[in-house]
């Protein structure tokens, strides 16, 4: 067994996770050890483990996907990461390679491609497709989002007014003015509706 790759899986969805392990454990060549579906049981189970490649859900219940990633390359900057998603959001995307992800994949992708992104994966390249990498140099120069103004850009979306953002993320009023500003200025937008507007269109926020 300690020729198969071996795969760590952080997801919150049972039903994906299901999946997961069915292909993965029907490779000769892999093996799932572990699954985890909040970031902190992951962690445990990284260290547990300490397996070849983690597959990880960017949005989790408990942390941030990138943030887990950022805790585990601090203790081990050679931990190999998959992220998978269910939407192929700019801002992400950046973040996760620039924090290093080794690939970024949607959830819809076929199960023999998963397979072999893990091989790819455990061999030291990395894999992004062809679709989402179009976008991430289509927006390459853009300025990149802070996780609290995607938060609020969440909000907004929702027909919340700045004093109920305020209220949401217990912060001040003028702080959610001053978020908006650093918004539209990072968007190029006029005004919170351009804003939005322009955040749907690059998937950074969803409907």
């Amino acid at each position: 067994m300690s020729d198969k790759i071996t795969v760590l899986n952080i997801d919150s969805h049972p039903l994906w996770c299901v999946g997961v392990a069915s292909v993965i454990n029907s490779q000769p060549d892999m093996r799932l050890v572990a699954q985890a579906s909040t970031g902190r049981d992951g962690i445990d189970c990284f260290h547990k483990h300490q397996t070849d490649v983690i597959l990880m859900d960017v949005h989790l219940p408990d942390i941030n996907g990138i943030e887990f990633m950022m805790a585990i390359r601090a203790e081990c900057p050679n931990a190999r990461f998959i992220i998978l998603t269910s939407f192929a959001q700019v801002n992400e995307i950046r973040r996760a390679l620039a924090q290093g992800a080794q690939a970024y994949l949607l959830k819809s992708m076929p199960s023999s491609e998963l397979v072999e992104v893990i091989r790819q994966v455990h061999a030291g390249k990395r894999k992004i497709p062809a679709f989402i990498a179009e976008q991430f140099v289509e927006h390459y120069t853009d300025e990149l989002l802070s996780d609290r103004e995607v938060e609020v850009l969440r909000h907004l979306v929702d027909g919340n007014r700045n004093r109920d953002i305020a209220e949401k993320l217990f912060i001040a009023e003028d702080t959610v003015k001053a978020h908006m500003k650093h918004i539209m200025n990072k968007l190029g937008a006029n005004d919170r509706t351009q804003a939005l507007t322009i955040a749907l269109r690059r998937g950074l926020i969803q409907l």
